[in-house]
């Protein structure tokens, strides 16, 4: 096929370069405004103490704590609860690592086989969770950086700095607690709501855009359930107020389950949603965050069909639910949560007994050797850079290795010129804490726009704390971007060209295994209700939002995977179309399941049967195990009474018409 693009069209990077740094663009966030403050005084109140004091590297080590605080668990979308665990557990280990890093300072290859022992040890436990991925992280940075840089004396005492750092960022993110208790809950379920409001408004404007919209109200709620059950866990005894919002986030689910109707509805018909239902939405959302238990006017329309007269019922319900007095007893939806010590047990196998942990522990484990071993061989001004390059680069749930690497040398080199700015016109000493006071506020305000801008804001803060400990103003850029560089490359080589998984995708395993969840699912979705030893409602609410929740991890692959060099982004790109099909059927599954319960006729069991099977020979075609055998085009019309199963039936045969081994660009294929 010619190419018919104009003559700019030749200066274009390849679409693989182009998605790598896709992510330069910033992503539209809103400015955490709480967390820039605490930021600004947390990292500049240390540093002042240490001038005032005549004791300015202490305050710059102590200001490196806040910088630690600030970058793993200040959230402003967390509960103070968990503000505590999720400040509080990355510090202790961020103490514990420049505790060890400062015991081996100094003694040669033992302090590389040290430093590379934490690197395993940080890897395994980095695999558990978000807050032990940040533990982590911190643990062997801090590790490098005390094995490479000089501490006061005693062992103790840059731990304990870094300590108190940490602790002065717990303690402002706390200051409101006793004013703002329960808060962050309500602003999690109100959240969701609004999420659900969006997922209406998508619902006329195309398949792309409600699955999108789908993704983030799975998102939100999950987010929501995750933040109140972590409080009931430690809440002794009945409390009202997370009763009742328990209780307005159980009665969105039927919203949820109503919304696949809606969206076919307004395919068939061509007619969207009025405004006036997500509008109604928005005002439960608005209720819920202003603690409002009042009576609400929603001022709904007349319900049309089965679907929107679903939406309609589920709506009123969940606005009965905000007004009632006394909700009683709620079914959380998810199961309460296991005690501490089982969880700690799983942690203990998830780190001991995984593949992928161990995996990970090494490949993290070699790099870091390797970077301490260069750096012991050859003489390196500021050896500890190259090591921290590494971390940052292997973080595991970051995404890509690649994409991260490249990220990372950009981010930095476009911070090191804001350094050289400030490390060049700024006078030692006082001014030193102005301009800590106003570099401090963009870690926040620009992490969340993507992984390059918060390197961008954290490099000329360590540059300015680096100057306060060693007095080399702009003396550190270039070292400072040539260990980076080098720290890059050996994660670039090490821990991803060396690694045969690095150049397959996981996508299509992932998403084989979400096929056979979905057969599950649809067989057990047209069982009579009565039957004995038929999933209950709650269960298959839990099954759905289980296959969601899968979804959004083959998604997170995806994309992933698309950021890699070929071969392995090209062949990524194959798999989206089957994963959207993937998605349709589960909506599918829903819309029948709404139509059911407003009037439509139960379909015969063999129907259902039929179509678990196909899915699961579907998931082994993905798999790569069996090929597709041809299945008749399904019919316009049903009878009655199978006419519910008609678009499940044509997304289950669209699906497979994707996976078939006649398309010949499907990695199945």
């Amino acid at each position: 096929m010619a190419n018919t693009a104009g003559p700019g069209s030749r200066l274009s990077p390849p679409g693989w370069l182009a998605r790598t740094l896709d992510p330069l663009k910033p992503r539209p966030a809103r400015t955490p405004w709480p967390a820039v403050a605490r930021a600004s005084v947390s990292m500049a109140l240390p540093l002042a103490a240490g001038f005032a004091t005549g004791y300015p590297a202490y305050g710059a080590l102590a200001s490196m704590g806040g910088l630690s605080s600030v970058i793993s668990g200040d959230s402003p979308t967390s509960t103070y609860r968990m503000r505590v665990f999720n400040i509080g557990v990355p510090q202790f280990f961020s103490s514990v690592g420049i505790a060890l890093g400062t015991v081996v300072y100094g003694h040669g290859w033992a302090a590389v086989a040290v430093v590379t022992a934490v690197a395993l040890v940080s890897g395994m436990i980095s695999t558990i969770g978000a807050v032990s991925s940040a533990s982590g992280m911190l643990l062997l940075m801090n590790t490098v950086v005390g094995a490479g840089l000089p501490m006061p004396e005693p062992w103790w005492a840059g731990a304990v700095l870094m300590g108190v750092g940490g602790l002065l960022v717990l303690v402002l993110s706390l200051l409101a607690w006793p004013l703002r208790s329960g808060l962050p809950e309500r602003a999690a379920v109100a959240g969701t709501y609004r999420a659900v409001a969006d997922l209406l408004d998508a619902a006329a404007l195309g398949p792309d855009a409600y699955a999108t919209a789908r993704q983030h109200v799975t998102q939100s709620l999950n987010q929501s359930y995750d933040i109140l059950l972590s409080r009931r866990t430690r809440d002794h005894g009945r409390n009202q107020d997370l009763v009742r919002l328990v209780g307005l986030l159980n009665a969105l689910i039927p919203v949820i389950e109503a919304a696949p109707a809606v969206q076919q509805y307004a395919e068939r018909s061509a007619r969207p949603l009025p405004d006036t239902v997500p509008a109604a939405v928005r005002t439960l959302a608005d209720a819920v965050d202003r603690g409002f238990t009042g009576p609400l006017a929603l001022h709904l329309p007349e319900p049309e069909d089965p679907a929107t007269r679903a939406l309609d019922d589920a709506l009123r319900h969940a606005a009965e639910t905000l007004t009632d007095d006394d909700p009683g007893d709620v079914d959380d939806r998810l199961g309460r949560p296991a005690a501490l010590r089982e969880r700690a047990r799983r942690a203990a196998r998830t780190v001991l007994c995984s593949g992928a942990s161990w995996r990970y522990g090494l490949r993290l484990a070699l790099c870091i050797g390797l970077a301490q071993t260069l750096t012991s061989l050859i003489e390196v001004p500021r050896s500890y850079w190259v090591a921290l390059a590494v971390v940052f680069v292997m973080k595991p749930d970051f995404g890509s290795v690649f994409s991260r690497a490249v990220l990372r040398a950009v981010g930095i080199a476009a911070g090191l010129l804001l350094a050289a700015l400030v490390l060049s016109q700024v006078p030692r000493g006082w001014w030193d804490v102005l301009a800590m006071a106003l570099l401090a506020p963009l870690i926040p305000a620009l992490a969340p726009r993507g992984y390059g801008y918060q390197n961008l804001a954290v490099t000329p803060v360590i540059l300015l704390m680096s100057d306060v400990i060693n007095h080399q103003g702009t003396h550190l850029i270039a070292p400072r971007l040539y260990d980076t560089l080098i720290g890059c490359g050996i994660a670039l080589v090490a821990g991803y060209l060396l690694w045969p998984e690095s150049w397959r995708t996981r996508i299509g395993d992932k998403l084989a295994a979400t096929v056979d969840n979905t057969a599950r699912y649809v067989e057990c979705a047209f069982l009579d209700p009565d039957a004995p030893g038929v999933p209950d409602r709650a269960a298959r609410a839990r099954m759905r939002r289980q296959l969601y929740l899968d979804l959004a991890t083959v998604r997170t692959e995806f994309q992933r995977a698309l950021t890699e060099p070929p071969p392995m982004g090209t062949r990524a790109a194959t798999w989206w179309p089957l994963v959207i099909a993937v998605e349709r059927i589960v909506d599918a599954t829903t819309a029948a399941r709404i139509r059911m319960r407003h009037g439509a006729p139960w379909p015969p069991p063999a129907g259902a049967e039929e179509l678990a099977l196909q899915l699961e020979e579907l998931a082994e075609t993905v798999r790569g195990t069996t090929s597709l055998a041809p299945v008749p085009d399904p019919p316009v019309e049903d009878d009655a009474a199978d006419g519910v199963l008609t678009p499940l039936r044509r997304e289950v045969h669209a699906a497979r018409a994707i996976a078939s081994p006649d398309t010949t660009d499907h990695p199945a294929a």
